[in-house]
């Protein structure tokens, strides 16, 4: 109940949805504890209560295996959506250089490959100074400024293909990082559509698992209520006897002030022995705390 509490908090917040009070049988999570009834129809009091237990015990599980399939789908989604969104934004390093480098920067023929350096902001004077002398057949004066970001600068430069690999090797050595671009256009509109594709899933995903766990919350805490309703009532047959008639204490206090709260009632109350907390719907800001009593004899 917890997780999914929690992940409701977050894909709300990424959402930007204005965060609801949350309803179990269409009323306030409120309003079901205190009025809590047993639903006959789907846990019939004739039931052994290990029958009972173990199906409650059953659907959660179901539950928690189907949250933990659901949030690692859209995980992986939102982290293949991000890794892009790096490349696009990142470092010219690791970035998609499709938006920085345009068609007329590149040229490719027979004899002649324009390739790509990555160099520090502080190093710029000696790749200008150098890079022609990085290895024979490089055009004078064809390196050009394409990018530059806060730590790197991209540079082009013309040569001849026969010396491409001895001019990589070389620009390593001087600590000039090469980047390799594809200027398809084909497949710049394959990566376009990948990206579309990537934030259609990842909103039909969110919307889908934020529905699925407003459903879930409800039937989880119905029978977690259940569960704690079969606890007390094995608490008061330990305590009073077979068949007894007894009274379920409700009290509402502070997470902050629950283990003050438990001493001074154990100090004062020889009827403190068993509590059962139920955390209310306000978020980890209070508390129910569920008490068997014996009535008093007719």
């Amino acid at each position: 109940m917890h997780k999914i509490r929690c992940q409701i908090e977050e894909l709300e917040r990424v959402s930007g949805v204005e965060s609801n009070s949350l309803t179990v049988d269409g009323v306030p999570v409120d309003s079901y504890l205190t009025r809590f009834l047993w639903d006959e129809d789907k846990y019939p009091t004739m039931a052994p209560l290990r029958e009972i237990v173990d199906s409650i015990h059953s659907q959660v599980t179901k539950i928690e295996d189907d949250l933990k399939v659901r949030v690692t789908e859209y995980n992986t989604v939102c982290s293949q959506l991000n890794a892009i969104t790096r490349k696009q934004s990142g470092s010219l390093v690791v970035r998609d250089l499709s938006n920085l480098v345009k068609p007329e920067d590149i040229i490719t023929s027979e004899h002649l490959v324009t390739l790509l350096a990555i160099v520090l902001k502080y190093s710029q004077k000696d790749w200008l100074a150098n890079y022609e002398t990085l290895t024979s057949f490089v055009v004078p004066r064809s390196s050009k400024k394409l990018y530059e970001d806060n730590e790197y600068a991209l540079y082009s430069t013309t040569l001849f293909c026969r010396v491409a690999d001895n001019f990589r090797t070389s620009a390593r050595d001087r600590g000039f990082q090469k980047r390799d671009f594809e200027s398809s256009s084909e497949a710049q509109q394959s990566r376009k559509l990948e990206l579309e594709k990537l934030m259609q899933d990842q909103e039909r995903l969110r919307s889908s698992l934020l529905q699925w766990c407003y459903t879930s919350y409800r039937e989880v805490f119905s029978s977690w209520m259940h569960f704690s309703a079969v606890h007390v009532f094995l608490e008061s047959i330990l305590r009073y006897g077979p068949l007894p008639s007894f009274l379920v204490c409700a009290l509402l206090c502070s997470l902050m002030a629950f283990q003050r709260n438990i001493c001074f009632l154990t100090q004062h109350s020889l009827l403190t022995q068993f509590w059962e907390c139920v955390l209310a719907p306000s978020f980890l800001k209070s508390c129910y705390l569920l008490q068997p009593i014996m009535r008093e004899p007719q």
